[in-house]
C-alpha cells in the first residue's frame, strides 16, 4: 500500500471533509516546516491517516480517535507498505499525539508539524466554520465551541511559523465573533 492508495481510501471513507482536511494540514506543514528538516514521506502518512479514527467505518463510540487512528495505521495500513520501523514509529506517535486535548509532549519533529498544522486547521474562518458546520443548530454552542477552541489551543505553539499563522488567524476570528455577536445583538 502506498500513498496514493491511502490518499484514495481517504477520500471514499472521509465523508467529504477527510481529504480536504488532510490537503489543508500537509499545506501548513509545508509552510511551518520550511526550512526544518523531517521526514516528508511519514509527515504524508500521518496526514493522511490521522483522522481515520473519526470516519463512520472505524469510529468507535467512547474511544478517542486519536488512539483509534493510530490503532487502524498500526494494524491494518502501515503493515502493508515498505515503511522502516523506524518511519513506522514516527507515523504512529503524529497520529497519537495530534489532537489538541493530548497535552503529551511530542518526540519527533514529524509530530510536532502534524500537532501544529492541525491546530492551525482549526483556526481562522475555516475553523469558525468548521465548528458551526458540526452542529447543532445552536448558535450559542458553536460560539462557544469556537470560543473554547481558541483558548485551547492559542498558547499551544512553538514552531515560529506557526505562532505567526496562528496570531493572524486568531485576530480573524476574533473580528468574525465579535461581527455574529453583533448582528445577533447577544442573542445567538
Amino acid at each position: 500500500m502506498n500513498l496514493k492508495d491511502i490518499e484514495c481510501l481517504t477520500i471514499q471513507q472521509g465523508e467529504g471533509w477527510g481529504i480536504a482536511h488532510v490537503r489543508r494540514v500537509l499545506n501548513l506543514i509545508d509552510r511551518v516546516g520550511s526550512g526544518m528538516a523531517y521526514d516528508h514521506e511519514a509527515v504524508q502518512y500521518a496526514a493522511y491517516l490521522h483522522d481515520w479514527g473519526a470516519f463512520p467505518c472505524y469510529h468507535q463510540a467512547g474511544v478517542d480517535h486519536a488512539l483509534r487512528s493510530r490503532e487502524i495505521a498500526e494494524k491494518d495500513i502501515l503493515p502493508q507498505t515498505a515503511l522502516s520501523s523506524a518511519s513506522i514509529a514516527i507515523i504512529l506517535e503524529a497520529i497519537e499525539r495530534h489532537d489538541y486535548r493530548c497535552i503529551e509532549p511530542v518526540q519527533s519533529v514529524e509530530a510536532l508539524l502534524l500537532r501544529e498544522a492541525d491546530f492551525l486547521d482549526f483556526l481562522g474562518v475555516i475553523g469558525v466554520v468548521r465548528e458551526f458546520a458540526w452542529g447543532p443548530n445552536n448558535l450559542q454552542r458553536c460560539y462557544d465551541r469556537v470560543r473554547a477552541r481558541i483558548a485551547g489551543v492559542q498558547h499551544r505553539f512553538t514552531i515560529p511559523a506557526a505562532q505567526v499563522i496562528a496570531t493572524q488567524r486568531i485576530a480573524e476570528m476574533e473580528q468574525l465573533l465579535a461581527q455574529l455577536w453583533e448582528e445577533s445583538q447577544g442573542c445567538l
